[in-house]
């Protein structure tokens, strides 16, 4: 549990003197903490001894143990692969180093699947589902640098489903300009993972203050994004790597499809059947027989007698 997590669990019975601590740290976590007990205490209005005695009700050896706990939370929030490249390198003397690295990495992306498993409860893909599915206005689909691929296919899937989804890929600046066009009756998916990206983070809390529903695929150690998010669906990052892994991401992407897909209506099935329908009418894919015979003498006649997009073959 981190200590945000901990500091809003109310399980401990507080003073009115410690409450005021509390609230100063959750008000400017994690900063707040990272000071001294002394400019702590002045913030707060309290006690120096006020704030040793809070956080030893909250299971800390002392002030310094508390900070200790915290910097070691920031330092795995804001973590680059850089800084990882040692701790993370294969260990050649033991069973990592024997099989190899990427055998290894496999493992260690298959203990972060299982683990992807349990750290989302079912209802939090329903509520997910509904939260997409049931918008009036667009659904609105963001990522970072890496994990926009992802917001990516998640946009493919659910163009497929309803309308009005849209992929915004890579920020730019006159992109921001699009927030004036939602509101109440908008959903904006984001997928951001440590170390969060700024421009993401600013997209969705100017999203939230003007009303827009927001889901968040993220990280145990929570984007900013959460604060504003209606719903939260926690990814296990660390891997066998210095770079983290976005394999549960997927995973959970497609779990919350196939969520999806099992309380499919009639209208979503009808899109789908129209969908396909299109795409047999321009020979969009190769899925049947006959189509691969076409193709098949196609090749031999170099040329294509079947609709939909035409190429021309390069002699060599």
């Amino acid at each position: 549990m981190s200590i945000r997590d901990l500091l809003l669990n109310g399980g401990q019975a507080l003073t009115p003197s410690e409450e005021k601590i509390v609230r100063v740290l959750l008000t400017d976590y994690p900063t707040a903490g990272l000071a001294t007990a002394t400019s702590l205490a002045k913030r707060a209005n309290v006690s120096d001894a006020t704030v040793v005695r809070l956080v030893m009700k909250l299971g800390f050896e002392g002030f310094p143990d508390f900070q200790s706990k915290l910097l070691a939370e920031v330092e795995a929030r804001l973590h680059s692969p850089l800084l990882m490249m040692e701790t993370k390198r294969p260990d050649v003397s033991a069973g990592e180093g024997k099989e190899g690295a990427a055998i290894a990495y496999m493992r260690s992306v298959a203990a972060a699947m299982d683990k992807a498993v349990s750290a989302t409860p079912i209802n939090t893909y329903d509520r997910a589902a509904r939260t997409i599915m049931e918008a009036k206005g667009q659904v609105v689909i963001l990522g970072g640098r890496f994990s926009r691929h992802v917001a990516g296919m998640l946009a493919g899937y659910l163009a497929q489903f309803r309308t009005n989804v849209r992929d915004i890929g890579a920020l730019s600046a006159g992109q921001f300009d699009e927030l004036v066009d939602l509101g109440k009756r908008d959903v904006l998916v984001v997928f951001d993972y440590r170390r969060y990206q700024l421009d993401v983070v600013a997209f969705a809390g100017q999203a939230a203050a003007r009303g827009v529903r927001i889901v968040l695929f993220t990280d145990p150690w929570l984007s900013p994004i959460a604060d504003s998010a209606e719903v939260a669906i926690i990814s296990p990052l660390e891997v066998a790597s210095p770079y983290d892994t976005l394999a549960p991401a997927i995973a959970q992407m497609e779990a919350l499809v196939t969520h999806i897909l099992s309380t499919m209506s009639d209208q979503t099935r009808s899109r789908i059947e129209e969908l396909e329908s299109v795409r047999r009418e321009n020979a969009v894919t190769l899925d049947n027989a006959k189509m691969l015979a076409t193709v098949s003498k196609a090749d031999e006649n170099h040329s294509r007698d079947f609709p939909g997009p035409k190429t021309t073959r390069q002699e060599t």
